[in-house]
C-alpha cells in the first residue's frame, strides 16, 4: 500500500503523482488533505501517513509540503518510520538502497511534476541494499528509538 498526504502547498502536486500512481495499478491511499484548504496543518497528514506506512514493512509513504522538511520532521517522530527529505532521484534511490526509507517527503514549492514523478518512481522501485554495514545502522537507529519510548 502506498499512503499520500499533504498540505495546502503540497496538495496540488499530490493529486497529480497520485493520478499518476492510481493509473500506473499502485494501490493507493490519500489520507488527505482532500481538499485544498490553506488554513490546514501539514502536522496532521504527515502523522496520518506515518501511523498508517508503519504498520506493514510492505507499505510505502510520500508525503508533500512547501519545504519538505516540516512533513519529514513530523514522519520522523513516529518510531519505525525512516522518511527522508528528497529532492532528485539519487537521494531517493540512496534513501532506500542504504536507509531503507519507507516514506519520502517532497518540497512542492521546488519540484516540478516530471521530477517528483521520477523520484517516487526510483523510491518505489528501489529495494534496500542489505548491505551488512546499513543493517548495522539501521539497527543503531532501532536502538535509539527505544530509548525515548
Amino acid at each position: 500500500m502506498v499512503y499520500i498526504g499533504a498540505d495546502h502547498r503540497g496538495f496540488q502536486l499530490k493529486e497529480r503523482i497520485k493520478k499518476r500512481l492510481i493509473d500506473e495499478g499502485f494501490e493507493v491511499t490519500d489520507l488527505g488533505n482532500d481538499r485544498l484548504n490553506p488554513a490546514d496543518d501539514y502536522v496532521d497528514y504527515a502523522l496520518k501517513v506515518a501511523e498508517a506506512t508503519v504498520t506493514s514493512e510492505e507499505n510505502k509513504g510520500i508525503l508533500f509540503c512547501g519545504s519538505g522538511a516540516g512533513v519529514d520532521m513530523v514522519a520522523n517522530k513516529v518510531p519505525g518510520i525512516r522518511s527522508a527529505l528528497v529532492f532528485d532521484t539519487a537521494r531517493a534511490k540512496q534513501a532506500r538502497e542504504d536507509e531503507d526509507a519507507n516514506v519520502i517527503s517532497l518540497p512542492a514549492d521546488v519540484l516540478k511534476e516530471q521530477m517528483a514523478w521520477a523520484v517516487v518512481q526510483t523510491f518505489l522501485q528501489t529495494p534496500f541494499s542489505q548491505d551488512p554495514r546499513h543493517i548495522r545502522r539501521l539497527g543503531k537507529i532501532e536502538e535509539v528509538e527505544k530509548q525515548y519510548d
